[in-house]
């Protein structure tokens, strides 16, 4: 689950719309690992394909660890391989260690779960509508179910190495409001654990990273790991990479959200750690009881309705054919790790990359599943049918309302949709534009078993604020999805109106240039003859400037968009520029209906400008005209 801003959010669609089907593909031609050597040719395979430098890797059983190993180049630039004391990035699996230190802090008596925010440390400054009836529980911090955004653009920019835990919270509370009543939707955020982390630091009297250090990082074994640049992370850290651009160190604003570093070693023993049920050999750091309700989702609406599948406390499931791990990911600035284990089969892998983005990522975890489970039993799933009569029939289309953050709801409504359809018994969702089918059947009027995994991981509930919606884990983000119905008509009343809009406004952009040559040579006569086509023109024009400096932000990261600058007030700007001239483009038509213009050229003018102002109500709707995206 990696940090991310909306510029990343884009990043990502753009990734799944145009990758996926290749990453499919991929996979099929991709052999089974059987041996540890048949593995890590096949995972060289994958860096020298997707051009990921170097690879730390630990599986792990019950017993010991099968193979730990770093190779590749932690640093290109200057040669160096990566070796057993490399360190590698694990980004958002630091989260683990917050519920970790929670769940501890539970078993000691020192809070519960349970306990309101607000008291523990009103110094912390959020907002919450529905305080007087449903406050914000420290489980909500955990379970990302407060409704607050992700982290905003300012804070994912923000790389001052010296902020304590307080300080950094304090920077930008504006990205912790609740959108939602809290304990009934999930949205994964990063503004959540560091409160929790916080709530630690209170009560324990130390620096966070110092109660981690002391009450897991010891015990466990974990000798390198780190939260910070230091000075055995400078000589033995990985240089991360973007395409073969080598990156900054980053430093996360709240680092209990994405910072450890640690060696494949180090990730060893956290796997046996979790296989161990809570114990170092004979030494219990957490309760089996604690881990399994850290492994359960419970606040949702979801959950309570009975989906078997989602996010926990920094836990979260991740079905694989018919076994599901346990586990989190996690990546920054070029880094991604994969970190999961099966419980019930005692076995888990902890992978970290230095670069090659999640496509190479996801083909590795892809292998080491397969090895993993090669041996394995595969569960027999067996549900019973028969249910035909009495299930409501769910076809239709769908957004998801839980979305991560508001700034992208504008994009959501257009690259989010799913289809969902019925026959008999079974139940098919699949996206609008991309990802696979997924298929549920009817085990009760409201619930849905898995094919692949025979648990319950799809049902109807009723939201407080929207009513009727369809809930379902999202493999992708391994926590569940809220879909509420919309209409067909207007689904695709909408999908003909931006097509037709994309296809007339290139075209303009086109001519409006041959349009402008052939007025300074006195082909075109002035006046309304050029006025009609200039402001559809000037309107075109201008949005594509603006997509122009939205890709320019979003392929300059957070250096762009984090802040004020040329690039993110220009797009700020622009937006501006184009919701004008869109409604002049409409005044300028119907003050000239009856001028003496072609008439082709009239009508086409006509149509574009009323979609141009369509456009921008749109975007006014979603606040994206005059949008500060560093706020």
């Amino acid at each position: 689950m990696r940090l991310i801003g909306i510029n990343k959010f884009i990043t990502i669609v753009s990734f799944l719309l145009f990758t996926l089907p290749s990453f499919g593909q991929n996979d099929k031609s991709e052999k089974s690992p059987q041996t540890i050597q048949e593995l890590k040719e096949g995972i060289e395979k994958v860096m020298n394909e997707e051009h990921i430098p170097a690879v730390g890797i630990a599986l792990v059983n019950e017993d010991r660890s099968v193979w730990v190993e770093s190779f590749g180049k932690a640093n290109i630039e200057e040669d160096i391989d990566a070796n057993d004391q490399t360190l590698f990035r694990i980004g958002s699996t630091s989260k683990m260690f917050v519920s970790l230190a929670i769940l501890k802090m539970q078993q000691e008596g020192l809070l519960s779960l349970n306990d309101k925010v607000r008291d523990l440390v009103p110094e912390i400054e959020f907002v919450n509508s529905w305080a007087e009836t449903n406050p914000i529980l420290v489980v909500h911090l955990l379970e990302h179910t407060t409704g607050w955004d992700d982290y905003h653009n300012i804070e994912y920019a923000h790389n001052d190495t010296a902020l304590s835990l307080k300080e950094g919270l304090d920077f930008h509370p504006q990205s912790r409001v609740s959108r939602w009543i809290p304990g009934t939707r999930m949205a994964y955020c990063n503004t959540g654990p560091p409160v929790a982390a916080y709530i630690v630091e209170k009560i324990s009297k130390k620096t966070f990273e110092n109660y981690i250090q002391e009450n897991f990082f010891t015990p466990i074994g974990m000798k390198s790991a780190t939260f910070f640049e230091d000075e055995n992370y400078k000589k033995y850290g990985v240089t991360t990479y973007i395409g073969k651009e080598p990156q900054s160190y980053y430093h996360v604003l709240q680092r209990p959200s994405g910072s450890i570093n640690a060696t494949p070693t180090d990730m060893a023993k956290f796997l046996q750690f979790y296989i161990n049920r809570g114990k170092v050999d004979s030494l219990e750091l957490i309760s089996e009881e604690s881990l399994k309700r850290m492994e359960t989702c419970m606040t949702t609406d979801g959950a309570k309705a009975g989906l078997e599948q989602g996010y926990g406390l920094s836990n979260y499931a991740s079905p694989y054919k018919s076994f599901v791990y346990q586990g989190h990911n996690g990546s920054v600035e070029g880094a991604v790790h994969g970190f999961g284990y099966i419980p019930e089969y005692n076995v888990g892998y902890s992978i970290a990359v230095n670069g090659g983005g999640y496509l190479g990522s996801m083909r590795i975890s892809k292998l080491v599943m397969s090895f993993q489970t090669r041996n394995l039993p595969s569960k027999k799933i067996n549900i019973e049918l028969g249910l035909k009569d009495e299930v409501k029939d769910l076809s239709g289309y769908y957004i998801p309302i839980n979305q991560r953050s508001n700034s992208t709801n504008f994009m959501i409504r257009v690259l989010a949709i799913k289809h969902i359809w019925q026959t008999n018994d079974t139940i098919f969702t699949k996206g609008l534009f991309f990802g696979d089918t997924i298929k549920n059947i009817a085990v009760n009027p409201t619930q849905y078993k898995s094919t692949e995994t025979g648990k319950i991981s799809m049902g109807k509930i009723i939201d407080p604020l929207d009513g009727e919606v369809v809930v379902q884990f999202d493999l992708a983000v391994g926590s569940e999805q809220i879909l509420k119905r919309i209409s067909t008509i207007s689904l695709f009343s909408q999908i003909f109106i931006l097509a037709l809009w994309i296809v007339l406004m290139l075209v303009s952009i086109v001519y409006g240039f041959i349009w402008s040559i052939r007025y300074f040579l006195g082909k075109i006569e002035g006046g309304a003859a050029i006025k009609v086509r200039l402001w559809p023109f000037m309107s075109s024009l201008f949005f594509l400037v603006t997509f122009i400096l939205f890709q320019i932000g979003m392929g300059g990261g957070d250096k762009y968009f984090g802040g004020p600058g040329f690039v993110s007030i220009s797009f700020m700007l622009f937006t501006i520029f184009f919701a004008l001239a869109s409604i002049m483009s409409v005044v300028c038509v119907v003050k000239n209906h009856n001028a003496e213009i072609n008439k082709l050229i009239y009508r086409y003018s006509v149509i574009l400008s009323v979609l141009h102002v369509l456009i921008t109500f749109y975007l006014l709707w979603f606040d994206v005209i005059g949008m500060q995206v560093w706020s």
